[in-house]
């Protein structure tokens, strides 16, 4: 399964990766805006919106970017940990062998 988080704190780009590594899952994380964002989005499974640390041109450019309409969008207003776990619980499920 492929995952874009759009927004979120940048020092904590590494643990979001690792937390979706977890779930058996790849991830793009684009904690600030650049111009490269529109082409490396892609047609993800799963693309995971944090409000409170984006713009809304990051938002806006990241829905026209979608291309295929079995993507998942989920919003989330905290950029926490504990926020993109629960996100993960309800979308993948768990690799086997690894605790949550």
């Amino acid at each position: 399964m492929s995952i874009v988080i759009i927004g979120g704190n940048e020092r904590m780009e590494r643990n979001y990766k690792d937390l979706c590594r977890e779930y058996d899952c790849k991830a793009k994380v684009f904690a600030k805006y650049s111009e490269a964002m529109q082409k490396k989005i892609g047609n993800p499974d799963l693309m995971v919106l944090f409000t409170s640390t984006v713009s809304h041109k990051m938002i806006k450019t990241a829905l026209t970017k979608i291309r295929q309409p079995e993507t998942t969008v989920v919003r989330s207003h905290s950029s926490s940990m504990a926020a993109l776990k629960s996100i993960m619980e309800e979308h993948a499920a768990p690799q086997k062998g690894i605790s949550i």
